[in-house]
């Protein structure tokens, strides 16, 4: 009755301070020091720490007898000495290293938690529970809107551009209208020399006249 009501409060303290993976064997049989043992975890040093003093206090609370505490300076294992029942507070690496459960293992005691479920009774290393994948709200799937297909163009038919007519080809009678005009020769030439008559005789000197004028015959 006694080491029930010592396991009692040891687990009760534990959860206290929220030790994780609470175990508790049986070693009658396996030493003669003590009956019970009892491993927890600890997230850090101070939680290890303030572990071990809650434990200490509730026990000396309840009346039983708290032998030694080793390991408080690192923090890292602390082990607390109840005379009838040792507790081991570690941090998960350190138990796994150690692997107090397969040498203490062989007796496991099912105690009941505070949150009603059972302790593991199988001498294996609980599982730890994997975090809940957040909820996401559900967003109504949208309709994934095509654009409409677009009509094509009507098309446009394309004026018809009037040929161009050939120009006209021009008669002959326009041909010579258009021709440039010369002007016309005068018909009549100017008189050669001034003194000329209508009607009289040409009295220009004659080539025998010249001569004589020439050699000073008159």
């Amino acid at each position: 009755m006694t080491i029930t009501k010592l396991q009692r409060t040891v687990v009760d303290a534990l959860e206290d301070i929220k030790a994780q993976d609470i175990r508790v064997f049986n070693t009658t049989g396996l030493s003669d020091l003590f009956d019970r043992v009892v491993l927890a975890s600890a997230t850090s040093n101070r939680q290890t720490r303030s572990l071990a003093n809650h434990l200490k206090e509730k026990a000396k609370e309840k009346g039983f007898p708290v032998v030694s505490t080793e390991g408080e300076e690192s923090g890292e294992w602390v082990l607390v000495d109840l005379g009838d029942m040792i507790v081991h507070i570690m941090q998960p690496a350190i138990r796994a290293y150690y692997n107090l459960e397969e040498l203490w293992g062989a007796k496991p005691v099912k105690v009941k938690l505070g949150d009603g479920s059972p302790g593991r009774g199988d001498g294996a290393p609980a599982a730890r529970a994997q975090p809940a994948a957040p909820k996401t709200s559900a967003a109504p799937a949208r309709a994934a809107k095509t654009p409409a297909a677009r009509k094509p163009a009507a098309k446009v038919p394309l004026a018809k551009v009037p040929a161009a007519k050939p120009p006209a080809t021009k008669t002959a009678a326009a041909r010579k209208s258009a021709a440039p005009q010369t002007p016309a020769r005068k018909a009549a030439t100017p008189a050669r020399r001034q003194g000329a008559t209508t009607g009289g005789a040409d009295t220009r000197p004659t080539l025998t006249a010249l001569r004589r004028v020439r050699t000073g015959q008159s």
